[in-house]
Formats: C-alpha cells, sequence, structure tokens
C-alpha cells in the first residue's frame, strides 16, 4: 500500500475518504498471540508494514467512528542502547524546602490525584522560587518573601514548551517541534524530506537559578500527551499517527541530542480495532536526564491515563465488532457496543512492563474515573446505548482485577442521565449524575466483587470536580441548574458545595455558594490543577470567569446588561461555617472593561507560601494576602505575548 494509511468511511452507502495526519489504518480481524503474551511485537518497520498490509480494509459505518481503540506495549530497551547512568547528588528532595535563605516553612504543590506521584504542569514551585512557561521561556521567580520578589532570570525554550517537572535542583521541560527527516533514494536521486512531531525533555541543572544550564537534550518522537513522575523517575507520555511514505513507515526512537539512542519495538495487542498510532513511553531519570526505559506500543486516539504509585494505566474507547450488530428489528445486543479497553503495565524504578489488559462497558471521562486499591482497577463508565429507533444512557462502577479481568460490577444506574465528576476515596466512590438534579451517590467497594449503593442526595445543579475535604466531607465545584417551564433546566452560575458524608445512607449538602450568572465559568471545571485547597488552612481558591449584572439607568422600568470579570476567588471554609468570602482577586488593571472568557488575564493556577498568595495568569502574577486577598504586595509582568507583538524580550521590573 504505497500511499498514506487512511480512515476508511461507509455510510447511507457513499464511501468517503480522508486523510487524518498523513494516515490512519482500520484493522478489525484479531490475530494470534505470540509466545503466549497477547502480543506481537515488531522490530522492523518492514515487518510491521507487512502486518498491517495483510489486515483487510473493512466497511466501517459512519456511527463506528466514535470509537477509539487501544494498542498494545514494547519489550524493553536493551541496556545496551541506554545513556551512562551517572547521577550526580540532589541538594534538595522533592518538595522539599528550599535550601536558600528565606524560604517559606509551607507552601502548596500540584493539585494531583495519587500522593506521590507527581503530574505534570507549566508551573511549579518550592518554597522560594516558582518555576514557569510563559511566552516561550522558562522564567524563574525569586518570590518569597514578597518583599524582593522578581524574576531572576529568563531562558528561551525551543519549540513550544508546555510543562515542566521540578527535583530539588533539577528541572525536566517538554516541548513540541516539528523535525524534518530525508527519506533514503535511489543513488542520484535528491532525498525526499518529511516532517514528524518529536517531544524534547530538557533537563536543566538549575543550582544557579540566574543561569539554568542545559544538561540533557532527550528527542522522543511524537506529540507530548502526558507526564508523571514517582521520585527522581520521569515518565514521558507521546503520540504519533502511523504515517507512510511509499514503502517507509517512521518507527519511534529516542534521542541524545542528534544521537539515535533507543529505537523500541513496537508491540501490538491481542485485540482488533482502528485508528492505529504510536504511543511511547519513555522513562528517565530527572537527575541527569539518563533514559532508563522506552516503550512504544499501537493504540487508538482519545487514551485517559491513570498512574498510581506501581502501575500505569491506559485506557481507551473501543468498538468491538463481532457479533455485535443489531437485528432487523432493531433491538440492541445483549453487550453494549459502547466499550472500553483498559492496559496495566507495572513501574519498578522506571522500567515499564506490560502487565494485563481488560474490557468493560461505557466510556470514561477523566482521569478521575479509574482508581487503584488493594490491587483492584476501580472504574465508573457512561454508557450509550442505541438501535434503530432506540437511545438508552446509564452509568455503571466496575471492580477488576490485578488481571483486568471484571470481578465486581454495579450497572445501570440513574438511567438517562451521564456521570459529570467521580471521586473514589479509600472503599468509597462518590458520583455525580446529572439530567435535570444532581443525584450525589455513596457507593461501597469494600465488597470488591459487590459494589451496592449506600445513598443518593437529589439537589439542583450538578458538579464537575470533586474534592475530599477531610474523611466525612466532600467539596464539590460545578454549576447551578434552575427548573424552567418547559420541564427542562437552565444552567445558572459557578457553583461550590460542601457534602457530609458521615451518614453514608443520607449525604447531605452542609454548604454552597453559587458565583454570578448563567454564563460564570471556573478553569478548575475542566483542569484540576487550577483547584488550590488546603485542608489544615481551611482555604479554597479558585479561578473564576463571572458573568456580574451590570444596572442601566435612565430608563423607566428596571433594565440591566452584563460584563465580564475575570480573576480568583478565595474563601475560607469549614463545616460549621461554609464558604466565607475572603476575597477576590484580579489581574486586569481596569475591573470596569470587562473580559471574555480565555483572554490573557485570566487567572490559570494559584499557589501559597506561608501566607503569601500567588495568582498566575498568562500576562502577569499577582502577589497578594492568603488571608486577606485585597491585600496587594505586587504585580510581576510575564514576558507573555513579546513575540506576538514584535518586541522581543524586555526587561522585566520588579513590580508594577
Amino acid at each position: 500500500m504505497n500511499q498514506n494509511i487512511i480512515w476508511g468511511l461507509l455510510g447511507a452507502g457513499i464511501i468517503a475518504v480522508a486523510a487524518i495526519f498523513g494516515a490512519v489504518i482500520f484493522a478489525e480481524q484479531p490475530f494470534e498471540p505470540v509466545n503466549g503474551t497477547g502480543m506481537q511485537t515488531f522490530t522492523t518497520a518492514s515487518a510491521l508494514m507487512a502486518y498491517l498490509d495483510s489486515m483487510p480494509q473493512p466497511e466501517t459505518s459512519y456511527s463506528d467512528l466514535i470509537f477509539d481503540v487501544m494498542g498494545g506495549i514494547t519489550k524493553s530497551v536493551s541496556e545496551s542502547t541506554m545513556l551512562d547512568s551517572a547521577m550526580p547528588p540532589l541538594s534538595q528532595g522533592l518538595n522539599s524546602p528550599s535550601s536558600g535563605s528565606g524560604e517559606a516553612a509551607v507552601y502548596s504543590s500540584t493539585n494531583i490525584q495519587v500522593g506521590g506521584v507527581d503530574e505534570a504542569d507549566f508551573l511549579k514551585n518550592d518554597g522560594k522560587y516558582i518555576y514557569l512557561i510563559s511566552g516561550g521561556r522558562l522564567v524563574i521567580v525569586n518570590a518569597y518573601p514578597p518583599s524582593g520578589a522578581g524574576i531572576l532570570s529568563e531562558t528561551p525554550i525551543s519549540g513550544t514548551p508546555s510543562a515542566l517537572f521540578l527535583s530539588g535542583d533539577r528541572l525536566a521541560i517538554f516541548s513540541t517541534s516539528r523535525d524534518t527527516e530525508f527519506k533514503p533514494t535511489e543513488k542520484g536521486v535528491a532525498p525526499i524530506p518529511y516532517t514528524r512531531g518529536v517531544t524534547h525533555a530538557y533537563v536543566y541543572d538549575i543550582s544557579d537559578r540566574k543561569k539554568p544550564a542545559l544538561i540533557r537534550d532527550l528527542t522522543v518522537s511524537g506529540t507530548y500527551y502526558d507526564g508523571r513522575m514517582k521520585g527522581t523517575d520521569v515518565f514521558l507520555f507521546t503520540q504519533e499517527y502511523l504515517s507512510r511514505y511509499g514503502d517507509m513507515l517512521p518507527m519511534p526512537e529516542v534521542r541524545n541530542g542528534d544521537k539515535i539512542i533507543a529505537q523500541p519495538p513496537v508491540s501490538v495487542p491481542d485485540m482488533y480495532g482502528h485508528s492505529w498510532q504510536f504511543t511511547t513511553i519513555t522513562s528517565f531519570d530527572i537527575r541527569d536526564g539518563s533514559l532508563t526505559d522506552a516503550e512504544s506500543f499501537l493504540l487508538g486516539y482519545g487514551s485517559t491515563l491513570y498512574a498510581s504509585q506501581d502501575n500505569i494505566y491506559i485506557a481507551y474507547a473501543w468498538q468491538p465488532y463481532s457479533g455485535r450488530g443489531w437485528n432487523e428489528f432493531g433491538q440492541a445486543p445483549a453487550e453494549p457496543r459502547e466499550q472500553s479497553v483498559v492496559h496495566r503495565f507495572s513501574v519498578d524504578k522506571g522500567k515499564i512492563s506490560y502487565a494485563a489488559s481488560g474490557t468493560f462497558p461505557g466510556k470514561l471521562l477523566n482521569q478521575f474515573f479509574l482508581d487503584e486499591y488493594k490491587g483492584n482497577l476501580r472504574v465508573a463508565t457512561t454508557v450509550n446505548d442505541w438501535g434503530r429507533d432506540t437511545y438508552t444512557q446509564y452509568n455503571n462502577v466496575y471492580v477488576l482485577g490485578s488481571d483486568l479481568a471484571i470481578k465486581g460490577r454495579l450497572e445501570f444506574l440513574a438511567p438517562d442521565e451521564k456521570i459529570y465528576a467521580a471521586r473514589f476515596i479509600g472503599d468509597r466512590l462518590y458520583m455525580v449524575t446529572f439530567k435535570q438534579m444532581d443525584p450525589l451517590f455513596v457507593i461501597d467497594l469494600s465488597d470488591p466483587t459487590m459494589p451496592a449503593v449506600l445513598g443518593e442526595l437529589k439537589i439542583p445543579g450538578y458538579s464537575d470536580y470533586l474534592h475530599p475535604y477531610d474523611a466525612t466531607h466532600i467539596i464539590g465545584v460545578g454549576k447551578e441548574t434552575v427548573a424552567n417551564e418547559w420541564g427542562g433546566f437552565t444552567t445558572g452560575g459557578l457553583k461550590m458545595a460542601l457534602f457530609d458524608v458521615a451518614d453514608v445512607n443520607h449525604p447531605k449538602e452542609v454548604a454552597r455558594v453559587e458565583i454570578g450568572l448563567p454564563g460564570t465559568d471556573s478553569e478548575a471545571l475542566h483542569d484540576h490543577k487550577a483547584f488550590l485547597f488546603d485542608a489544615s488552612r481551611h482555604i479554597l481558591v479558585v479561578p473564576v470567569h463571572e458573568v456580574v449584572k451590570v444596572p442601566v439607568t435612565g430608563k423607566d422600568y428596571d433594565s440591566y446588561s452584563t460584563r465580564s470579570w475575570e480573576g480568583a476567588y478565595v474563601y475560607g471554609l469549614t463545616p460549621e461555617n461554609g464558604f466565607v468570602l475572603k476575597g477576590t482577586v484580579t489581574h486586569n488593571t481596569n475591573p470596569q472593561s470587562g473580559y471574555y472568557w480565555g483572554s490573557s488575564d485570566a487567572v490559570k493556577r494559584s499557589l501559597y507560601m506561608n501566607d503569601v498568595l500567588y495568582t498566575i495568569s498568562r500576562t502577569k502574577m499577582v502577589i497578594s494576602g492568603l488571608l486577606h486577598p485585597d491585600t496587594v504586595y505586587g504585580t510581576i509582568s510575564l514576558p507573555y505575548g513579546y513575540e506576538r507583538y514584535g518586541g522581543g524580550p524586555q526587561p522585566v521590573p520588579m513590580f508594577e
């Protein structure tokens, strides 16, 4: 097949063909596993192409395209391909206070799902310095104490940097770019250029914060997808569509500078599917950037990543075709067509090993719909199932054993609704579904073979994110809703609620607050890293895009218009007093000018050092009091937008 791999679309008897990023393959027939592993492993591009060319190209209905599929894993990179593993000692531990003078005694860190497993973000801090990506640069801010705050250094980063990790005097920055390579040709014929997406993992020594020094540039094929870090072991996830250039198929690889140091074999799972793409997991030590492992496999897009202390799970929507069609009466099959597949990879000192695969009905919304507990994987899914003239929606909870076979199930919860938020805490699952009311379910998972509903609370509104407050309380952040005259509902402002779940059979809402008019939103609803909560101080900070009412004067009747405000709300939160507003912070120098959603002055993150609050937008950092946010110590301009307006690097004042 001497052309880019393509999608085959068949709908209403008309075949439309579209090339997606150069190639995507449909493969619908199962194959024989190799050596009892359930995997076929390919070490050369020619062998992989021959296998792909041997797979039939089935007719696929348009409805099938909403389903994604997963892929496999690889064998470990041989020791001979690894870099030297010299590891200079760290002066500081992960998230430990800075060794410099004037550091904060306590400070916040990235809001993560699993303790001890850090998640990549565009901003980190160590109690004295803030490290962030802004304007294509690594910006290091001397942040504490606030009286001496200012930018120490700006280091340009090649490509498009998006996330970083911090460990003592080391930083790892992930940046995506396009590399041009050349396809070999016959003698006398000029090589044919082609481009592919790559991700650079730049490792910096930041012992001198004024002059970060690059000590390693690892380049992995594929665009950046996500990152995790456990101890000093960093795990980078990249994805790349299969692209055919005539008789050539670029395979995954890892480089140190210009030198190839790993070409991981590609494994294909014992499951048929479609929309193949490479996913590569690369692990390295942040202390010196030395490569530990690289594993590559085929999967479908739209994956969900969850990492525990000992395992990595990658899940995908999956459409099995065999024997699952509707009959001539339009009746759906016994099992829903909408399925998901999950792979488990065990992790030990940076080494990655395939462990198991499993499937379950329904689809996952995000990483919080997966959780590992006592050797089991718990999942919450929503099923959308339909026949020719019918459509049903319901929700399921499954417990999978270490082999990822289903060992417990609770199905058909909240029919005609879908899950908006889920949080597994110990042997409980707190789950919010919604259609017109917000049922908060408390589900018992203490017996993994028999999940059961313990209690349910129905209230207006819904939560998009759930966060533990303490052993008996849960915070929910979402939207308020109001019933309308047509039997439906209207979405209101941003809603935050505190739920008391001490009586698991009768959960109750003990506090709530609503911010703004309909259209009000928060970054925390879409990205949990934007949510800042400190249980010991009972402090809650959320970024807010608020739609506010503006009275119109000079008319004979009451009238108003609306404008937008963007910033952060700071609350004190206790079960006894509920949400107590301590103040707000805005990055707009003219609050009356209004905002549009997603403006450059919108607050994206917040953090604290001792009693000092730092809110960060694309353009600036505002330093204020944590307990008294209206007290502003200063504002630091960030380099975002310099290139856009043609300015180039400019000196940044300590305070505006």
